[in-house]
């Protein structure tokens, strides 16, 4: 006889019930969702401070290395979107192959997945939206922009996005997708304005030398560097495709749909960041991005503070 805590949820039961969420989401509704989630400040942080500490101009590998490994995540998750349905994601999944005890576990460490996501990209947030207010000359002081563990109060504006964007979870999918997409929309025009400044200002020897880091290397103080270990890093930039799955019970056709949003989600979120990290080390000397904000640093660098407002605006 079975322990209860191993007992699995029958896939049959994840079919539509008599209180089923609204499906209102399409297949393009779902991609959009997954760039939103996908898209974040870690494209904005994370490319500058991989660069100028751990792989170099060659942070664009990085990218792809940690794209490809993404990828093996997304198709997996594409297959069992469709295949077991729900809006439990990886909980779900694991309540139906393996059993109670098993998704108690994956429940609780996305919980906290998300929570430490959400943590990371708001403070990553909060320190473009003050550089963006020092730009037009009215910066907050420190003691509402840091941690008190940093010397400050709060993070103000970091607390203040978290609290907006619950607001809009709890008004419904209707409202949080139309606000997503909306975002969405916000940070593919910031990213244009930035390829197409930078596009016209890159430095060919920026690129030189491509790996300073080579491929790993593990130092006496026991930090490794190195494009794998750059990889190791960006791979938070991807963080989110898996939220596309969460809405299962909100796609219209969640067997067609959500692979699509999966798969297309992540291929042109990797497109994306290569690009920009391509650009970023190409306009400005790699050991110059270790910085809280290297996007609009780099504008700034250039001479193009309008730009570098905007971007900051619009991360």
């Amino acid at each position: 006889m079975s322990l209860p805590i191993f007992r699995t949820k029958h896939v049959a039961s994840h079919e539509h019930t008599e209180h089923g969420l609204n499906r209102c989401l399409s297949a393009w509704d779902l991609a959009f969702l997954g760039v939103g989630a996908i898209i974040g400040t870690g494209i904005f942080v994370l490319t500058g401070i991989a660069a100028a500490t751990q792989a170099g101009p060659a942070v664009v590998l990085s990218f792809i290395i940690a794209g490809l490994a993404c990828a093996f995540a997304a198709l997996s998750y594409a297959e069992l979107s469709a295949a077991v349905g729900g809006c439990g994601s990886a909980y779900g999944y694991s309540y139906a192959a393996f059993g109670e005890l098993v998704a108690f576990i994956i429940g609780w460490d996305l919980l906290l997945e998300y929570g430490i996501t959400v943590a990371a990209v708001a403070n990553g947030w909060s320190g473009y939206f003050n550089n963006a207010l020092t730009a037009i000359g009215i910066p907050l002081p420190e003691m509402l922009t840091k941690a008190p563990k940093l010397g400050g109060i709060i993070n103000l504006p970091a607390a203040a996005i978290i609290l907006l964007l619950m607001g809009l979870l709890i008004m419904g999918v209707k409202h949080s997708a139309k606000a997503n997409n909306a975002m969405v929309f916000v940070k593919l025009i910031t990213i244009s304005i930035f390829i197409a400044i930078a596009v016209f200002n890159v430095h060919p020897e920026n690129w030189h030398p491509f790996m300073p880091y080579g491929w790993f290397q593990t130092l006496p103080d026991g930090k490794t560097t190195g494009v794998l270990a750059g990889s190791a890093l960006v791979f938070f930039a991807y963080v989110g495709f898996d939220a596309v799955s969460t809405a299962a019970e909100e796609a219209k056709d969640p067997q067609r749909d959500l692979p699509f949003g999966i798969v297309a989600s992540l291929v042109f979120c990797t497109l994306i960041y290569i690009v920009v990290a391509g650009l970023l080390t190409g306009v400005v000397n790699y050991s110059q991005l270790n910085v809280s904000s290297p996007v609009a640093h780099a504008l700034t660098l250039l001479g193009y503070n309008w730009a570098s407002a905007l971007i900051s605006t619009g991360v």
